[in-house]
C-alpha cells in the first residue's frame, strides 16, 4: 500500500516538474483541451469560422487572466482550507439546492430588495447566456450548415444534432439569441446605474474604475451587438463591416478586463457553493459560542481554522481575558475595540447591537 502511495506521489510531482508553476500548467492544459475539442468540434479543423479569430484569442487571454488570478488568491492558507473541505462537502444532500439557489436564482440577493434581485438576475444571466452562445460557436465546437431546401442543420461537436427550418421559429431563436440576451445585460445595467446615481448610500461607496466601468463595457458591448443586428435588417448591411470590428474590439477589452475587476466574482460564483457547504456542514456538527456573550454565531471548525490560519502567519489576537478575538462575535468585537479606547471593560457594556439588514 506504502509502496503505490509512493508511485502515485512521484507521478504526481513528476508531472508538476514539467512546468515552471502551477499557472503555466494550468494555462497548457486549458489551452490543450480547448484545441482537442475544436478538433473534435469543427471536424478536424474543415469548419473554422475566421471572422470569429479575435474571440478566440481574447477568450485564451481571458482564461490566462483567470488562473493567474485563481491561482493567486487559491495559495492563500484560508482558501485552502475552505476549498479543500468544500470539495469534501460538494456531495451533501443540500448541495443541488444551495447550488441553484446561489447559481440560478440568486436568492441571496432576494432579501435586499426585489430592485437588485431583478437587475443582479439581468445582468448575471444575461452574460451567462451569452457565454454559451458565443464561446461554442468561436472555437467551432457548434455550427450551423444550410442545404438546399432551406433548412439548417445544427451540428454539435461534429455531429449533426437537428435540422430546423431557416425561417421557423426555432430559427428565429437561435438568430436572436444573442440579441436577447443583450436586451437583459442592458436592462440590467441600466437599473444597476440608476441605483448607484440615486442611493446615497450606493454613492458614497462607489469608485468608478471599480463599480461604473464593468457596468460602461458590458453596456458598450450590448449596444454595439445590437447595432450590427439593425445594421443588417434595416440597413442591408450598410456600415456593418465597421461596427463588427468595434463590437470585436469591445468584447476582447471586456474579456482582459474581467479577470482583474469587479466582474471577475461571475466565474469565481460557483466557489459560494463551497463556502456554503462549509458554514452549514461545520454549524451542524459543533456549533461555536461566543466567549463573552455566549450567543452561538459560527463552527467549533470554523473558529479553530481561522486561529489555525493567524498562527501560520504568525498573527495572534489573544485578549486580556485568554481567548482569541476569532472567538467573540462580531458585535462583541466590535465592543472589544471600543473598550481598548475607552477604558471600560467588554462585559460592562450592556447593549448589544442588532445586525444591520441592507436593503434598497
Amino acid at each position: 500500500m506504502q509502496a503505490k502511495v509512493a508511485a502515485n506521489e512521484k507521478t504526481r510531482n513528476s508531472i508538476n516538474n514539467a512546468f515552471a508553476s502551477n499557472f503555466a500548467k494550468s494555462m497548457f492544459l486549458s489551452v490543450s483541451g480547448l484545441i482537442i475539442l475544436s478538433f473534435i468540434g469543427t471536424r478536424m479543423f474543415t469548419h473554422v469560422d475566421l471572422n470569429l479569430y479575435g474571440y478566440m484569442v481574447g477568450t485564451i487571454v481571458f482564461i490566462s487572466g483567470f488562473f493567474y488570478r485563481f491561482i493567486a488568491w487559491g495559495e492563500r492558507p484560508p482558501t485552502k482550507i475552505f476549498i479543500k473541505k468544500g470539495i469534501k462537502l460538494l456531495f451533501r444532500k443540500s448541495t443541488p439546492k444551495t447550488s441553484v439557489e446561489h447559481l440560478a436564482t440568486h436568492k441571496f440577493i432576494w432579501n435586499r430588495g426585489i430592485y437588485r434581485w431583478t437587475q443582479h438576475f439581468l445582468i448575471g444571466w444575461g452574460c451567462i447566456l451569452s457565454c454559451f452562445v458565443t464561446f461554442p460557436l468561436v472555437f467551432g465546437w457548434m455550427y450551423f450548415t444550410m442545404g438546399d431546401n432551406g433548412y439548417y442543420t445544427v451540428v454539435g461537436m461534429g455531429m449533426n444534432l437537428m435540422t430546423v427550418k431557416a425561417d421557423g421559429i426555432i430559427a428565429f431563436f437561435f438568430y436572436n439569441a444573442l440579441n436577447f440576451t443583450a436586451i437583459m445585460v442592458i436592462s440590467g445595467v441600466c437599473m444597476a446605474m440608476y441605483r448607484r446615481m440615486k442611493n446615497m448610500q450606493a454613492r458614497a461607496e462607489q469608485k468608478f474604475v471599480y463599480d461604473f466601468l464593468p457596468l460602461y463595457l458590458l453596456l458598450f458591448v450590448s449596444i454595439t451587438g445590437l447595432a450590427l443586428t439593425f445594421m443588417n435588417v434595416f440597413l442591408h448591411g450598410a456600415g456593418q463591416p465597421v461596427m463588427s470590428l468595434i463590437h470585436q474590439y469591445s468584447v476582447i477589452v471586456t474579456l482582459i478586463y474581467l479577470p482583474f475587476g469587479k466582474l471577475a466574482h461571475i466565474p469565481f460564483r460557483p466557489l459560494s457553493v463551497f463556502a456554503k457547504n462549509y458554514r452549514e456542514h461545520y454549524q451542524e456538527q459543533a456549533p461555536f459560542k461566543c466567549k463573552v456573550c455566549g450567543d452561538t454565531y459560527v463552527s467549533t471548525e470554523q473558529t479553530q481554522d481561522v486561529v489555525g490560519v493567524l498562527s501560520v502567519n504568525d498573527i495572534s489576537f489573544q485578549t486580556k481575558e485568554g481567548h482569541q478575538l476569532a472567538e467573540m462575535c462580531l458585535p462583541c468585537r466590535r465592543k472589544y475595540r471600543i473598550a481598548q479606547f475607552s477604558g471600560i471593560q467588554t462585559h460592562e457594556i450592556k447593549y448589544k447591537e442588532a445586525n444591520q439588514n441592507a436593503k434598497g
